[in-house]
C-alpha cells in the first residue's frame, strides 16, 4: 500500500505527541528489575515498547519475537542474562542481520551463559539466566550506546556492582545519561567517575511510581513541518524543556531553519517567525553523533529548502532498521536531490540537482524515513509514501496526527 500526502494552506494545531520511546523502554527494565509495583505513567504505545512489554511478561522456556525492536533485542539480551530461565529470543530477518555480538562479548565475560541459534554474532540467541560475578569491563567508546545502557541497567543487581571504562571517542552520551539518570530515579547509585568511567553500585533499585514524558524524536517532524511551511503554528504539549532526551537540544538547530520554539509550563509552540526567509543560502555543518535519529529530518528540511549541509558522526545509521546513509542517498535522488557519502559516517548535499523521478518514497520498513519524507509534501507536489504502516514502530498515530493537522492522506493501490 501507499499513500499520497497534500499539505494545508496554513497549518495551526495543538498535538499530542506519543510518550519517549526511549524512556519508556528503559523504565519498564528497570521497574522489572525492581520487581516494580508502582504504575509507570503514559507508556509508549508504540511497536517497540509493546514488544518490550510481551517479552517482560514471557515465561522461561518461550521463544520470544521482537521483530524489529533493536532496542528491544539489545535491552532484554542484558536482562535475561541476570534473570532465572532459559529463553530464546528472535526477530525479523532484517534483525538477524543486525550486529550483537560486542554485547555478548561484554556480558560472557561478565559471566553470562548465551549461545547464539544461527550465525555467529548475529541473533537469534539462547540466554540461560545466571549470576553475573565480574565486576569490571571494558569497551570502545564508538559502540552503540544501547549496548552500554543495556550492561548499566543490570549492573545493579551484580553482587558487586559494574565499573565500564570506555577507551576512545564516545558516541551517543546522551543516550547513556538518560540511562543513568533513570536509573538514579529508580534508587541505583550510579555516575560517571570520569570522561571515560562509569561506576554503579552493587544497590537494589526499589519500586517507583513514574511519569513518562513526551517523545522529542517525534516532535523533530513537527519541527520540520513548520521549517518548510509559509505559515504554521503548532502546540505540543507533554514536552519538557528539561529533558532528560538528548533530541530535546535539536530545537535549536531548527531555530536556523526557521522555526522558533517557546516554551511553556507543559509543552511548546513552535512557529516561523514572520522575519524568517528561508529563501536565503545558507550551508549548515551538524555533528550527529549525539542524535543520529535526527539525521534523517534535518537532511529532508535542509534539502528542500535548499541549505546544502555536511552532516558527520552518522556510523551507527548503517546498522539501524536499515542502512540509513544508503537509503538517504536513493530517496533523495528521486525527489531530484544528488547526496553523497564519505568515509561511512558523513553525509553531504552541496547542491547538486537532477531531475526528479516522480516515484513514491520506500520505507525501508523505517519508520523515520516514512515520518522525515511525509513533510516533504509541503514544498514538493503528489509526495507518495510506500508501506506508511510502518511508524507504529515508534509513532503509531502520526498519519492521524497529520489529518487533525489539516494534511489530506489518500491510500492508493
Amino acid at each position: 500500500m501507499k499513500i499520497r500526502i497534500t499539505p494545508p494552506a496554513s497549518i495551526n494545531a495543538q498535538i499530542m505527541l506519543p510518550a519517549s520511546k526511549s524512556i519508556s523502554n528503559r523504565a519498564l527494565i528497570i521497574n522489572a528489575l525492581a520487581n516494580g509495583t508502582q504504575p509507570l505513567e503514559n507508556l509508549s504505545d508504540c511497536d517497540d515498547t509493546q514488544v518490550m512489554l510481551r517479552a517482560l511478561q514471557a515465561q522461561p522456556g518461550e521463544t520470544i519475537d521482537i521483530i524489529a525492536a533493536g532496542t528491544a533485542m539489545r535491552f532484554l539480551t542484558a536482562y535475561f542474562s541476570v534473570t532465572p530461565g532459559s529463553r530464546i529470543i528472535t526477530g525479523t530477518q532484517r534483525m538477524k542481520q543486525r550486529p550483537i555480538g560486542i554485547l555478548v562479548d561484554a556480558l560472557r565475560e561478565l559471566g553470562a551463559n548465551i549461545e547464539y541459534v544461527e550465525n555467529e554474532g548475529f541473533p537469534p540467541l539462547r540466554i540461560q539466566g545466571t549470576t553475573l560475578t565480574k565486576s569490571h569491563i571494558n569497551l570502545s567508546g564508538n559502540i552503540s550506546s544501547q549496548y552500554i545502557s543495556a550492561l548499566l541497567m543490570i549492573a545493579p543487581t551484580l553482587k558487586n556492582g559494574l565499573q565500564i571504562t570506555l577507551t576512545g571517542d564516545i558516541i551517543s552520551r546522551p543516550y547513556i545519561d538518560l540511562t543513568l539518570q533513570l536509573m538514579k530515579d529508580f534508587g541505583a547509585q550510579a555516575s560517571w567517575v570520569n570522561d571515560h568511567e562509569l561506576k554503579v553500585e552493587p544497590q537494589p533499585y526499589r519500586s517507583t511510581p513514574y511519569y513518562i514524558e513526551g517523545d522529542w524524536s517525534a516532535a523533530s517532524y513537527w519541527l520540520e513541518i513548520v521549517a518548510l511551511s509559509k505559515d504554521a503554528t503548532i502546540t505540543l504539549p507533554s514536552l519538557f524543556r528539561k529533558s532528560y532526551q538528548g533530541d530535546s537540544k535539536m530545537a535549536d538547530h531548527f531555530g536556523l531553519l526557521g522555526a522558533g520554539t517557546s516554551y511553556q509550563e507543559n509543552g511548546v509552540t513552535i512557529r516561523k517567525p514572520k522575519m524568517v526567509d528561508i529563501s536565503q543560502a545558507i550551508h549548515v555543518n551538524l555533528d550527529f553523533t549525539n542524535q543520529p535519529d535526527l539525521a534523517q529530518t534535518f537532511v529532508v528540511t535542509c534539502a528542500l529548502q535548499n541549505t546544502t549541509f555536511r552532516f558527520t558522526g552518522l556510523q551507527s545509521l548503517k546498522i539501524k532498521e536499515t542502512d540509513r546513509i544508503t537509503a538517504l542517498i536513493r530517496e533523495m535522488r528521486k525527489l531530484g536531490y544528488v547526496l553523497h557519502e564519505a568515509e561511512g559516517s558523513i553525509l553531504y548535499w552541496y547542491g547538486e540537482r537532477c531531475e526528479r523521478s516522480g516515484e513514491a518514497i520506500d520505507t525501508y520498513e523505517d519508520h523515520r524515513m516514512a515520518m522525515a519524507f511525509a513533510p516533504a509534501c509541503l514544498v514538493l507536489p503528489d509526495i507518495c509514501i510506500n508501506d506508511p504502516h510502518v511508524v507504529s514502530k515508534s509513532y503509531p498515530r502520526y498519519w492521524d496526527d497529520l489529518r487533525a493537522a489539516g494534511f489530506t492522506i489518500e491510500e492508493e493501490e
